[in-house]
């Protein structure tokens, strides 16, 4: 791991070193430019016949065009972009050849320094109308009548739009999303009942996996008169949500039945959804919707149409690399595709720094295998679903990837996608999260799976807001990932949709052998959760006013004790696998040798778990509460290692466990407010006399550098 620190270390400073090396060749792009020039100058010379490139596709063909005639100089080639706006009609695209052949011949695609360089996948909508029809008026309530403009797409050249389901056109009004019409504007209409028309009960929570069912609110009985209805919501569990095409509404019932195929759950009473894609809804700016059938685009406006800017998402995507090394596209806003901005597909050494990726219909970045390749000191925001995934490394052998995310803001994503999208994910090997501050996203923060993982130095705030049974950082369901290490992470304000509660770092289903070191938690409900596992460690943590600090149970010896686990221990009987892995061979064998014996080690019991050396003040230790009825549930009590915890005097305590801390004042400098002295110790504190080592909580969050773009 130490050499994959090493390897990533070396590419930021040859990123960060970039003025200082010598250039082989410098390219230029501008609006004013023409792909027929040459592009050895920013500006048009006084013949008018040679000048800057005019697209990024023009500096590509330029540079192939010197690849083939062998006349590619050596060094760093840098194409620099001027200031400026430009539609990307179609993706850019970077093939195995377009590359750089070693770390000194990096090829970089830069915005030029102090100048705004925009690549957009929309297209400006500039005529705009009032609506006048009275029909189509008469839809509209009143206090919205009048200030409703339309457009004609097809006039504009824009023939396709995609589903209300996602992946389709958006607007956008002065650089930020618009809202597909709904109501209510916020929140959600519940379900009073479902028909019981195909029974469903999950270990005791009963619906129907019909989709048909019941509501009170009587405006829902005005969409019957829409003619492509839609609804969205989170039919059975807070943890999974869909869009429905809505097939009819009895209006006299009150009942809605949607178009198939049905919610994978089914739908239950005292869930939650709301109506989309109607145009009677328009009733509050930022509203619009598009009649796809006719091509018609409705728009309620914030502020004055004609002083805005307004376009419409037509590209898929802005950029995508296939199997290139050393390239770096930096200082770029990226925006305004209907898919994923920015696509890595088995690239080595490739890099995105220093950009604002915003105003997408899906991702912000994808990073796809490869290796050294990653995110670095970027902006995201209002991305349709994730911010930033990454896969890479090989599980079998266990080589690393050391692909990365760091330095990043990520906030406001997950706009359609609500769930499982969350602002950076990891899945293979020896992949890394640094240094990220991840907030104001609906369900998770950070997903990972796979072994050897690194997550560190992040701060998380505000996530999981509208959602239950969810994990800031989360994962699940794999004895055979481990290795991975979360530590000096800082989470804080998690408690779930209508604060029902959540969970910090969720390892989920059996998840095993995980590190959780050095973090701190402040006001998260179920902060530290093991959910069966085995071989978790959680050491050196920090929790102030959460409830509860910590929950380890034994569901593997309970309701999971037929589901899942006997699959693990059929295959390995019969296959000398599980989930895949040759677990009892190297290099399994020598990286985790807990994980050989598993089968005949108890395996459905949560073993080899460790608590200690933790501090706790205020909030709840270890009691259950809320809608949780454990947290060291008392069969896997018996398994658990748990010493030297540092708990404040009147926090809550389950008595059975009392003699497994130490009831003290843990002496923050800060007194009852630990983040004033930064979460740091007087010398003197009992937690420190027991071994708890000081969190650099410094270190924590966004460190500035030239490439962050400064909206933090």
């Amino acid at each position: 791991m130490k050499s994959l620190l090493k390897v990533l270390v070396i590419l930021l400073v040859l990123l960060t070193s970039c003025n200082n090396r010598g250039r082989g060749l410098v390219l230029y792009v501008s609006n004013s430019g023409n792909d027929t020039w040459s592009g050895r100058t920013d500006s048009v010379n006084i013949k008018k016949n040679d000048g800057p490139l005019r697209t990024l596709e023009g500096a590509r063909n330029e540079l192939r065009k010197l690849r083939m005639q062998g006349k590619l100089p050596k060094g760093e080639i840098v194409v620099e972009i001027l200031g400026g706006t430009y539609e990307m009609s179609e993706t850019f695209e970077l093939e195995n050849t377009d590359g750089g052949e070693k770390p000194e011949s990096r090829i970089i695609y830069t915005g030029r320094e102090g100048e705004e360089v925009r690549l957009n996948g929309g297209r400006q909508l500039k005529v705009w109308q009032p609506v006048t029809d009275e029909k189509i008026l008469n839809m509209f309530y009143p206090e919205a009548r009048g200030k409703i403009f339309m457009t004609d797409l097809k006039a504009s050249g824009i023939l396709t739009y995609g589903s209300p389901e996602g992946g389709g056109a958006e607007l956008f009004f002065n650089d930020r999303p618009m809202r597909i019409s709904r109501y209510p504007n916020t929140g959600f209409i519940g379900i009073t009942g479902v028909l019981n028309e195909n029974p469903v009960d999950v270990r005791g929570t009963k619906g129907d996996l019909k989709g048909k069912f019941l509501f009170s609110d009587n405006r829902v009985t005005k969409w019957v008169n829409e003619k492509d209805a839609w609804v969205h919501g989170y039919w059975f569990w807070d943890w999974s949500e869909q869009r429905h095409k809505i097939l009819k509404i009895d209006a006299r019932r009150k009942l809605i039945e949607v178009v198939p195929p049905y919610h994978n759950y089914g739908y239950r009473t005292g869930q939650w959804f709301y109506g989309f894609n109607l145009l009677s809804e328009i009733d509050e700016p930022e509203e619009y919707y598009i009649d796809r059938t006719e091509g018609i685009l409705y728009f309620y406006p914030p502020s004055e149409i004609k002083d805005g800017k307004t376009y419409l998402s037509v590209s898929k995507s802005i950029i995508n690399l296939k199997n290139v090394t050393f390239v770096t596209f930096q200082g770029f806003t990226i925006e305004g595709c209907t898919g994923t901005a920015v696509t890595m597909d088995g690239c080595d050494s490739c890099i995105i720094a220093g950009c604002t990726v915003r105003n997408t219909g899906d991702n912000a970045v994808v990073i796809n295998e490869g290796k050294s390749s990653g995110v670095s000191s970027c902006d995201i925001y209002e991305a349709g679903a994730g911010g930033i995934l990454i896969t890479g490394g090989d599980r079998h052998t266990l080589t690393p990837s050391g692909n990365f995310a760091e330095n990043n803001y990520i906030h406001h994503i997950a706009r359609l996608k609500r769930v499982y999208n969350p602002g950076i994910s990891i899945s293979g090997v020896g992949n890394i999260i640094r240094n990220n501050l991840i907030e104001h996203v609906p369900h998770m923060a950070i997903g990972f799976t796979g072994n050897d993982n690194i997550i560190e130095y992040n701060e998380l705030n505000d996530v999981c807001f509208e959602s239950n049974d969810a994990g800031a950082i989360y994962t699940g369901r794999n004895w055979t990932m481990r290795g991975n290490i979360i530590r000096y992470n800082y989470l804080r304000n998690i408690s779930g949709f209508e604060g029902k509660g959540c969970v910090g770092i969720y390892l989920d289903d059996a998840f095993s052998s995980a590190e959780i070191y050095g973090n701190i938690f402040y006001k998260v409900t179920r902060a530290m959760m093991i959910g069966g596992g085995r071989d978790n460690k959680v050491i050196n943590n920090i929790f102030i006013d959460c409830d509860p600090s910590i929950h380890v149970d034994s569901r593997g010896l309970g309701w999971m004790e037929n589901l899942h686990i006997p699959d693990w221990i059929k295959e390995a009987e019969e296959k000398g696998t599980i989930l895949g892995i040759a677990y009892k061979n190297p290099p399994y064998s020598e990286r985790y040798p807990e994980l050989v014996n598993i089968i005949n080690d108890e395996p459905r019991a949560p073993k080899g778990n460790i608590v200690s050396n933790n501090i706790c003040l205020g909030g709840n230790w270890d009691k259950p509460s809320g809608f949780w009825n454990t947290a060291i549930d008392k069969k896997a009590r018996p398994y658990l290692k748990m010493e030297k915890n540092v708990v404040s005097p009147g926090t809550l305590v389950e008595d059975s466990l009392s003699q497994s801390i130490i009831i003290a004042d843990p002496m923050f400098m800060g007194g009852n407010n630990p983040e004033k002295s930064e979460y740091q110790l007087d010398p003197g504190s009992p937690a420190i006399k027991a071994g708890f080592v000081p969190v650099p909580f410094r270190s924590i969050g966004l460190h500035k550098n030239k490439y962050r773009t400064g909206s933090f």
